[in-house]
């Protein structure tokens, strides 16, 4: 064989030994390129409603919330949504947002306030991975107490009817669950692809519906929703989940119609549990 042609050939093949061994070193995050957000920040920047970033207390600690009004012209109920493990994200403003149209006002916190670079939050990591690794290594207590923290802040605005609800997505989605266990207070809990209440958080106390949203290909969640029918059937509660045909993870995000690269499973589970969400919260 031509000498060039070898030398070639032994170039590329030790380029892709040394990206495979990079790749699959111990110990290392391969930080993931995440898909531009500018289709959530170009949606939300047409919303009609009042928006406002609001700092609420948690014993000394400060957690910086989203909160968005519905145009309504009486007194709303209200509902903390919990953003997924990527932090308080553009998506999730314009989920807040979006939830806000349905007539309710949304309050949605940054649970990594503090936790960023020079102590910032959501928008001071670099990378999906850096937001993912903090969001584990939150004390479980100080997660409830962001929420409990921003539930009484929205129930006391003058606006606000006393009636509570919680939604959550992904990571938030097994946040609402655990809420679910610890607040008496709620007309109801939504969790999207998320853990179902647990026994050992609570479910004895739970005192509302929980609906459960889930994908068919999110094997990894979605083998959990058995038990959780199960447990919370034992423990006399109510929980109606509903698995979404060829659905993935997250599909809220990336079924939206302006999501670059959405599915068809995707985008139809986005609008059926849309329609389905809608129909519940206008039932409470």
């Amino acid at each position: 064989m031509n000498p060039k042609i070898l030398l070639l050939l032994g170039f590329f093949i030790s380029a892709s030994l040394i990206g495979c061994f990079s790749a699959s070193t111990p110990g290392k995050e391969m930080a993931m390129p995440a898909v531009s957000s500018e289709w959530a920040r170009t949606k939300l920047a047409k919303s009609p409603r009042h928006h406002e970033y609001v700092t609420v207390k948690n014993g000394t600690r400060d957690v910086l919330c989203w909160v968005v009004y519905p145009e309504v012209n009486d007194k709303a109920p209200a509902m903390v949504v919990i953003h997924d493990s990527s932090g308080l994200t553009d998506f999730g403003r314009l989920s807040a947002d979006e939830l806000a149209a349905q007539g309710y006002i949304a309050i949605a916190p940054d649970f990594l306030s503090g936790y960023g670079p020079s102590g910032g939050g959501t928008a001071s990591f670099a990378n999906d991975n850096d937001e993912g690794l903090a969001l584990k290594k939150l004390p479980v207590d100080q997660v409830i107490g962001d929420v409990n923290a921003a539930a009484e802040y929205v129930k006391a605005l003058p606006s606000a009817n006393g009636k509570l609800v919680v939604l959550g997505f992904c990571w938030g989605g097994s946040q609402a669950s655990i809420a679910a266990c610890t607040r008496k207070d709620l007309q109801a809990v939504f969790v999207f692809y998320g853990w179902p209440p647990k026994p050992a958080d609570g479910i004895k106390n739970i005192q509302c519906p929980v609906y459960g949203f889930y994908g068919e290909m999110d094997e990894r969640v979605t083998v959990t929703v058995p038990q959780g029918q199960a447990d919370m059937k034992a423990g006399g509660k109510i929980f109606e989940p509903v698995i979404y045909a060829g659905a993935g993870h997250g599909f809220m995000a990336h079924g939206e119609s302006e999501y670059p690269g959405a599915t068809p499973a995707d985008r139809k589970a986005h609008d059926e549990a849309w329609v389905r969400l809608q129909g519940l919260l206008k039932g409470l």
